[in-house]
């Protein structure tokens, strides 16, 4: 039996997926109805609905460890895909507790039931900081906490710490780094509200710079991974460094959109971010730019692929062909 947390997501959804079509005994958690629908309409999207009744749901939490021990029987190998994403500070102690604590539980389950592999699906935000020296992160970087990362980020490392903590403890795992991960429009978060922004007119664009990759990627190296005889790695999972405004022209191409036309300079983002500070103070909204996420937007973040490709030999997706594809669903 393979596990799959956060099958109600974008990248757990198209796991659960990918490992029924071929041929795997899935099971998956969830938390209340109404999530499920997401992962319902995903199959439908890619007109798989009867394999959508081969999954068995389990009502469970990450975070709920009485929950989790059904969730665990009979189970060999696990995909941990749930965690929270928010780049609002305000979010600080729910982030560290689903995405650190929720990891801690997952890994302990693991060692506890003999599970023979897990997968973690982390982030590129969980990747070292460059040194003075270097130009390109790869999965050697060193975490510097002197330097500034968002609550997200130091979330997602966290959670590592507990992976590593499973390796030492007998455990064999593997941690994918994807990079922005784009996929189809249904869910309402990451690149789906990107593509929404940008189809209804969103005028703006940076000329930074960072990895992305297409969910099928994602879902499909992971699944290499699993089956391989790798473990205790970690792997940055990118198709290509691309600048904001191309890719942002891209989509606009694809959906018929205009393209957003105004230059965000760093100055004035650096202003942006004061003034969604002070307006969520004032007002009580939810954080939608912080100086971390600021910062990013303008940045030029180069990652390397090169680890998984000498390892799997892997190929990936155009990514701005694999945006006129998806366009199209």
């Amino acid at each position: 039996m393979v596990l799959v947390t956060g099958g109600t997501g974008l990248v757990g959804a198209h796991l659960l997926l990918h490992l029924i079509e071929n041929g795997e005994n899935v099971r998956a958690i969830y938390r209340n109805l109404e999530t499920i629908q997401k992962t319902k309409s995903l199959f439908s999207l890619y007109k798989k609905e009867s394999l959508f009744e081969k999954i068995d749901w389990i009502q469970a939490d990450i975070i709920d460890v009485p929950s989790l021990e059904i969730a665990f029987e009979n189970v060999e190998y696990v995909y941990h895909s749930a965690a929270l994403i928010s780049f609002d500070p305000k979010d600080e102690d729910l982030l560290r507790k689903i995405n650190i604590e929720g990891t801690a539980n997952i890994v302990n389950f693991c060692v506890a039931k003999n599970v023979k592999k897990l997968c973690y699906i982390s982030s590129i935000a969980a990747l070292g900081d460059l040194k003075e020296n270097e130009k390109i992160i790869t999965e050697e970087a060193e975490w510097n906490p002197e330097k500034p990362h968002s609550d997200y980020a130091i979330s997602k490392y966290g959670a590592e710490i507990e992976i590593w903590r499973g390796q030492q403890e007998g455990l064999n795992s593997v941690i994918v780094n994807p990079g922005i991960i784009l996929g189809p429009r249904i869910w309402e978060q990451g690149s789906g509200i990107l593509f929404k922004k940008i189809e209804n007119g969103f005028p703006f664009y940076t000329k930074g710079m960072t990895g992305f990759i297409a969910v099928t990627d994602v879902v499909r190296i992971a699944v290499e991974l699993m089956k391989s005889e790798v473990r205790n790695e970690r792997f940055t999972l990118i198709a290509q460094n691309i600048v904001f405004q191309d890719l942002f022209n891209s989509i606009a191409d694809a959906l018929n959109a205009k393209r957003p036309a105004i230059y965000t300079s760093p100055f004035l983002i650096e202003i942006f971010w004061r003034i969604d500070w002070l307006l969520s103070t004032i007002f009580r909204w939810k954080r939608k730019l912080n100086r971390a996420t600021a910062k990013s937007s303008y940045s030029k973040n180069l990652y390397s692929n090169e680890k998984i490709k000498t390892a799997l030999g892997t190929e990936f997706l155009d990514i701005h062909q694999y945006i006129k594809d998806i366009s199209r669903l």
